[in-house]
């Protein structure tokens, strides 16, 4: 099973998200057409992608709950019941579900971030019923029993020590989150600490279960060879019949303070070959743009990004890889889908000769420079243009369009604003790019981590 990896971590906002993640994000109205979005007697929402190019189907169920969401001491607990869901219920006991997927020549997985857990099949779509009768069961009869909790638990923990312990890159990103963010649980890792992992129990996660694991907190995502009609009836047929087992509590996170110093962390390691920087910014998600009345600000940051570090046509590439040569590589992206605040993120590679120090204070006489610069109308109906056209061949992708649709509504967006978000983004101007980037590209509202080989004297 999937959890969020660093690099999940630094996901991305309706265009970049996929892009690092998954595949690639957004929405067009010129190729998503017929959506429908309905909600069931019980509280479950779902949605329908109509896609008729093949007899398969994606079949997705989201919780709306997250590592973000953990009671306080069992960070991990949301990763560790999405291993738990797959261990059986009565009536499919022992892996079942994974079996009879396996079977009909299916896909499956699951996967969890600090905002949303999720489960997917990928199945002709004859089988779609099944999917859905073996979903439901485990959403409400699931087993467990603590020979069953207690290995698993053993398995969570040694995929920390594979995936964070003894990997350098890994250990500097969970560093830098949990540098970058004060107060927010963002700051904590969706694996969790080894410290909370170890003592998490069977009380602990059929707490979890019971609280959070209902249909009023689910969202079912049907995309493929299929419309809502028929979808609908069979959701009736099996989701419609569960029961609300509890009203999960509103999601308040702390707020984060007010960032009045520019942090610092910094790794050596005999493991680590290529120094790296990388510098997080605290920023606006799409969610809370529109929640604090900053209409326009998230789209104007997605492509702020793009312009200033989204590729090898970018200012920073241009200028620090390609003029200068004092980095090999360069990027960056804005974290836009959130259900709280966003990151703004940019990473780079140094060329031999140069120190991660000069790179940094490279990439801030850059950054200063682009702020001053123009943007032309050339410039930018280009980024635009690509922007909006990695979309839309992203769509390509049944399982990419439901993982879209799906972060979006777990995040406090709508059908309609991913529906609508190409036109939102052809409606930025060069003037809100540059205010957006004068407004949050302040260094004392960021996080740097260095990641360097450990010294030579330390090797032997």
């Amino acid at each position: 099973m999937n959890h969020r990896s660093p690099v999940f971590r630094l996901a991305a906002s309706f265009f970049v998200f996929v892009l690092v993640a998954l595949g690639l994000p957004g929405s067009a109205r010129a190729f998503v057409k017929d959506v429908a979005n309905f909600t069931l007697k019980n509280g479950m929402q779902v949605v329908v992608i109509p896609d008729h190019r093949a007899p398969v189907v994606t079949h997705m169920v989201w919780y709306k709950v997250g590592a973000a969401d953990e009671p306080v001491g069992q960070a991990g607990i949301a990763h560790f019941l999405e291993h738990l869901m797959f261990k059986g219920t009565p009536a499919n006991p022992n892996g079942a579900f994974s079996k009879y997927v396996a079977s009909v020549g299916g896909q499956e997985n699951a996967f969890t971030s600090s905002d949303y857990t999720a489960y997917f099949q990928r199945v002709a779509k004859e089988h779609l019923a099944d999917m859905m009768r073996l979903e439901a069961d485990r959403m409400e009869n699931l087993v467990l029993t603590k020979d069953v909790v207690d290995p698993e638990r053993d398995v969570i923990m040694e995929e920390r020590r594979s995936r964070t312990d003894n990997n350098p890159s890994a250990q500097l990103s969970e560093a830098l989150e949990a540098t970058l963010w004060f107060e927010h649980p963002y700051g904590r890792p969706v694996i969790g600490w080894m410290n909370e992992m170890e003592k998490l129990s069977l009380e602990d996660a059929i707490s979890y279960y019971d609280r959070y694991y209902t249909p009023n907190n689910a969202i079912l995502i049907v995309a493929g060879d299929v419309n809502a009609d028929e979808v609908k009836q069979l959701a009736e047929e099996t989701y419609g019949k569960l029961e609300r087992r509890a009203e999960p509590p509103p999601r308040l996170r702390p707020e984060e303070p007010v960032h009045r110093t520019h942090r610092m962390v910094r790794l050596e390691s005999p493991l680590v070959t290529q120094p790296s920087l990388t510098r997080s910014y605290v920023v606006p998600s799409y969610t809370t743009a529109d929640r604090k009345g900053l209409a326009g600000e998230a789209e104007a940051l997605d492509l702020f990004a793009e312009l200033l570090a989204g590729g090898s046509t970018s200012a920073l590439y241009q200028k620090l890889v390609v003029e200068e040569k004092v980095a090999v590589s360069i990027g960056g992206y804005y974290r836009g889908t959130a259900l709280d605040d966003g990151e703004l993120v940019f990473f780079a590679t140094p060329a031999p000769e140069t120190t991660l120090e000069q790179l940094e204070a490279a990439i801030d006489r850059e950054m200063a420079a682009f702020l001053k610069s123009e943007i032309t109308e050339e410039t930018l109906a280009r980024v635009k243009r690509s922007v909006i056209a990695t979309s839309v061949y992203a769509q390509d992708s049944q399982q990419t369009l439901a993982r879209v649709f799906g972060t979006a509504l777990t995040t406090g967006r709508s059908v309609e604003d991913v529906l609508g978000w190409t036109d939102r983004i052809r409606a930025v101007t060069a003037d809100q790019i540059l205010s957006v980037g004068l407004k949050y590209l302040d260094k004392n509202q960021s996080a740097t981590g260095y990641l360097l080989p450990a010294p030579e004297a330390s090797r032997s």
